[in-house]
């Protein structure tokens, strides 16, 4: 069995650490040089590695031994030097239609995309300094063909070989846009547009309002209709979109959905990463799955039709390659009503209403019983954020009261990393939850770091586990989902749950991932009104009377799987949705 080494140098950086775990080393005992240091930076010979597991037993991490499946035991399209990250094999893209990427982070689905993009050479694994650095794009467009040979992969480097491809790419962190653009947003989209669709894609994607605005104060949302709409005005045939709905509500995602399905044709290929499963399942007609282990290796599937991908992905088995990549199924149940009434009440409200501004937002009564899970729904703008503060005594409202005083544990939207160390800023999480939060949520790994070091997902996690880790009554996280994979938001679902049921108080979610909600709540509390001008907070319903409520307003209907029971969006006018639509059954339960 092939295994390599992954090693993280910039985790293990003592001198002192490296020589120990090279002494531990049964084959360096042996008189045989497996791992070796060369200036400051730990290595481990592959060919001699017996994968006893030793070194990275003691590494805190920093190194993976890791048997690679048969799948995986050829040559890498590409590794980052020696004792990196590999790669093996590439998504295709398919003209006519929407392909998804659908794989846990870390596991190379960017890496992937900017090799078909063109913006990384692969050095199908070697690390001559030579190699990596020198060959000319053209010879390892040739590897690629030959690679690939006798696969729809072929046909596609043979076209952009041959410059009959030309590939439009949108890249994964549009929050990066302000510090590589000046200017109005008017300015960057003429620059960009090569097709003279500029009034047409600024009026698909509701930019028209934002056109003279400056790029650098435009929120996530905008910035990410902004990058789509710059993607789609390049004279492209290939379209790549990498995370293409962070940052927008539900309502967004659809229209954007809709928006890139309606450009694949049979001259143009679309290819896309999203982490939300409804709106994956919605805007894709086939799938890759991408597996491996996380900041180790990473395989391509062979591509499926949507609907089976996912179901195939939540079952966590390839069958076609023998492969299990999760050690447990994922399973969603069509949840009865939560009895609430056996439970006491733990905070209530009446007659609330605050003005920010020109927004006004405004919320009748309703209350939260302890032990409860609420989902929170409503486009941007609404108010949510807002009402959440209010319970959380960071916004006073104007009039109305809130009875029960309690305790609040809150987890902001927009987290501001500071260089406080994670070990400092998880201190409870790890003396007193560490069994059920700091090792589910990977907080033991990211000690070492600063809070201002980490990823968008891993500061995620650690603001999670530390809102859970106070003593409260009520926590309340605001979107919870954003920056993490599908595991994560999975995991981080049943997080939340479990502490609930072992604690007195309750949570309240807002998130605009449907799935992500319907996994997680008992109940439901809907935003209603006009962005940016007023909202109006209902509930806390039923699933099923807040999804109605919910869905009715988006015009879309969702049925559970029948082999999965996941929530999927029926076809707009199919058999299924008209049917639901004359029950006034908007989510069916």
């Amino acid at each position: 069995m092939k295994r390599i080494a992954v090693v993280d140098n910039d985790k293990l950086k003592d001198a002192d650490k490296q020589r120990h775990i090279q002494s531990l080393c049964p084959v360096n005992r042996a008189g045989t040089e497996c791992i070796k240091i060369e200036n400051g930076r730990l290595f481990i010979d592959e060919a001699t590695c017996i994968g006893c597991g030793i070194c990275a037993k003691h590494s805190d991490g920093a190194i993976k031994i890791v048997n690679l499946p048969t799948s995986a035991e050829g040559d890498p399209i590409h590794r980052f030097g020696e004792n990196g990250f590999a790669l093996y094999s590439l998504p295709t893209p398919l003209f006519g239609k929407v392909v998804g990427i659908l794989g846990p982070n870390g596991i190379g689905k960017s890496t992937a995309l900017n090799i078909l993009a063109g913006h990384l050479i692969p050095n199908f694994g070697s690390t001559q300094e030579e190699q990596s650095q020198g060959s000319e794009k053209s010879e390892q467009l040739k590897r690629l063909i030959g690679f690939f040979k006798g696969s729809e992969a072929q046909g596609f480097f043979e076209k952009l070989a041959s410059g009959e491809i030309k590939v439009a790419y949108k890249p994964q962190h549009v929050d990066l846009i302000p510090k590589a653009h000046t200017g109005t947003v008017r300015d960057l989209l003429l620059k960009a547009d090569e097709t003279d669709s500029f009034d047409r894609i600024t009026e698909l994607l509701e930019l028209k309002d934002v056109l003279d605005t400056e790029i650098s104060k435009v929120s996530g949302g905008e910035l990410q209709r902004i990058a789509i709409a710059a993607t789609v005005m390049k004279r492209a045939n290939v379209y790549i979109f990498d995370e293409p709905t962070s940052y927008l509500d539900i309502q967004q995602r659809i229209k954007v959905s809709k928006f890139i399905r309606g450009l694949a044709t049979e001259e143009t290929a679309v290819l896309v990463v999203e982490h939300d499963l409804i709106i994956l399942d919605f805007l894709t007609d086939l799938v890759h799955i991408m597996y491996g282990k996380p900041g180790a290796f990473g395989v391509v599937s062979g591509v499926k039709p949507t609907r089976t991908g996912i179901n195939i992905y939540l079952s966590g088995y390839l069958k076609e390659e023998n492969v299990r990549f999760r050690d447990h199924a994922v399973h969603f149940m069509a949840k009865p009503p939560a009895d609430s009434e056996k439970n006491e009440r733990l905070v209530a409200w009446k007659d609330l209403s605050v003005q920010l501004g020109r927004f006004r937002l405004s919320a009748d009564e309703g209350e939260i019983m302890q032990h409860q899970v609420i989902g929170v729904l409503g486009p941007n703008g609404i108010g949510k954020t807002t009402f959440v503060k209010i319970l959380a005594g960071v916004q006073k409202p104007d009039t109305g009261e809130i009875s029960d005083k309690v305790k609040v544990s809150y987890k902001p939207q927009y987290l501001e990393p500071t260089d406080e160390p994670v070990a400092s800023a998880a201190r409870d999480v790890i003396s007193k939850y560490d069994v059920q939060l700091a090792r589910p949520l990977g907080i033991h790994e990211l000690l070492d770091k600063k809070l201002s070091d980490l990823s968008g997902g891993e500061l995620q996690r650690v603001a999670i586990a530390v809102c859970l880790a106070r003593e409260a009554d009520l926590y309340l996280l605001d979107e919870p989902s954003a920056y993490l994979d599908v595991e994560q938001r999975l995991l981080v679902s049943k997080v939340i749950r479990d502490v609930m049921e072992t604690r007195t108080g309750s949570a309240l979610v807002v998130d605009h991932d449907l799935l992500f909600v319907d996994y997680l709540s008992e109940s439901l509390i809907v935003l209603e009104g006009t962005p940016a001008k007023e909202g109006a907070v209902k509930g806390p319903f039923t699933m099923e009377e807040g999804m109605n409520r919910f869905l009715s307003r988006l015009s879309i209907t969702l049925r559970r799987d029948m082999e999965s029971k996941r929530p999927r969006i029926n076809k707009e006018d199919s058999r299924k949705d008209r049917e639901q639509r004359a029950a006034q059954k908007w989510y069916y339960s």
